[in-house]
């Protein structure tokens, strides 16, 4: 199997209570990305995707855009490697 492009992304501000992770899923049903989103407890969100790089980084910027007013920080980082997750989910 063919290798795909990895990223974490995790998303600092008002980022929980605010539908973040279900406006999130809306977001990834537009894109051909598959992963999760969930809840941390110290109050960020974290965001796995991984698909084609150019396909996560346009989910990735849309989900930016998407929820810009509720984001003070993104920290990101990416890989390559097999594919992780089947689908979007909310975790």
């Amino acid at each position: 199997m063919a290798d795909v492009h990895h990223e974490t992304v995790y998303f600092t501000g008002h980022v929980q209570g605010v539908g973040f992770r279900y406006q999130t899923l809306q977001v990834a049903k537009g894109f051909e990305v598959a992963g999760f989103v969930r809840n941390l407890p110290d109050g960020r969100v974290q965001l796995e995707a991984e698909g084609t790089a150019g396909e996560v980084a346009a989910f990735v910027a849309a989900v930016h855009e998407h929820l810009e007013a509720y984001i003070r920080k993104i920290e990101r980082s990416s890989a390559r490697g097999p594919a992780q997750f089947s689908g979007f989910t909310i975790r």
